[in-house]
């Protein structure tokens, strides 16, 4: 048995007694096993920690499990209580409904050591019913000369393929519970601001990341909604930067939108497609005057016209 890397995995879960079996085995398989595991159950009521308890004797015999039950306070909360118990001075991400691949810490880690980084993700598959798709983040990231720019524009980066300092995360105060979508790409942005900190996209792909009705992806207007508030926080970030903040905002705006209309009308709405395409224009004005005069309260609703009734609930 080789030895455990000096990682921690937070895997927060909610409801997720169909998934959590797939989701702990493909941790159990890793030909570089993670030294803990941190499980928190989010006021779960279908049997979740029982899955995650009777677990606990298929994995390897140098993966600590912790299992913390919470009453439903959100994934970021569920993040943040596993963040402030891990024991590892590395802390990697796995959503109860995803997979890591065998070799994903076992490469992330090489990479960690051989580029001396901080923060290093890779390619995963998407899926959706019986369809994968690539998410070819690596391309993304080779897209820019500043790599920060580029995780601004396209926040590229899935959860499941992080990892990272836990004292960087820790520095930065860990996920933001106010946002409901949306959290981790701002935590990505929030401790790769400061330019000493090196990052990169390994090519392989070493997760699955599925998509289900109840996901949070599945939440468009809420996740629309939360990248606004993200894209107009860090904007200042960019001002130095290639493209300045406003080119890097619009751009932002546009893609947020751009794939709302695309997930809406995938769903078959177009009433709620029409309405997000609509809106572009009112969000670049109302967000680029939010950037120029350093930025209203973000946490405060967005003003827009009142949305269109739908009978597809959101």
């Amino acid at each position: 048995m080789p030895d455990a890397a000096d990682v921690s995995v937070i895997l927060p879960a909610y409801r997720a007694a169909e998934t959590m079996g797939r989701a702990l085995q493909s941790i159990a398989d890793q030909t570089m096993p993670p030294g803990e595991v941190i499980v928190v159950d989010d006021g779960s009521d279908d049997g979740t920690a029982d899955i995650v308890r009777g677990f606990a004797v298929n994995l390897p015999k140098n993966i600590t499990l912790k299992l913390i039950e919470q009453a439903n306070a959100g994934a970021g909360a569920a993040r943040n209580r596993a963040l402030a118990k891990a024991t590892k001075p590395w802390i990697a991400f796995l959503d109860a409904d995803d997979v890591w691949l065998p070799e994903k810490l076992e490469q992330s880690m090489a990479a960690i050591t051989d580029q001396d980084l901080d923060l290093v993700a890779h390619n995963g598959l998407t899926v959706v019913g019986d369809v994968k798709s690539l998410n070819d983040c690596a391309k993304r990231f080779h897209e820019y000369a500043n790599p920060y720019v580029g995780l601004y524009r396209k926040g590229y980066l899935d959860t499941c393929t992080v990892v990272m300092r836990r004292n960087d995360a820790m520095a930065a105060g860990g996920f933001d519970e106010t946002l409901r979508n949306a959290q981790d790409f701002e935590l990505w942005l929030r401790v790769l601001r400061n330019p000493g900190k090196r990052f990169a996209v390994l090519t392989p792909v070493l997760s699955e990341a599925f998509e289900t009705p109840g996901s949070i992806m599945s939440f468009i207007e809420r996740r629309l909604t939360c990248c606004r508030i993200v894209a107009v926080r860090y904007a200042g970030d960019l001002r130095c930067k290639p493209g300045g903040s406003f080119g890097s905002l619009w751009y932002r705006l546009v893609a947020v939108h751009v794939e709302a209309v695309a997930a809406y009308r995938n769903r078959g709405d177009l009433p709620r497609a029409g309405w997000a395409a609509l809106r572009l224009p009112w969000a670049l004005v109302v967000d680029t005057l939010r950037v120029a005069i350093g930025g209203a309260e973000d946490r405060q609703e967005f003003l827009k016209p009142e949305q269109p009734k739908t009978n597809t609930p959101e």
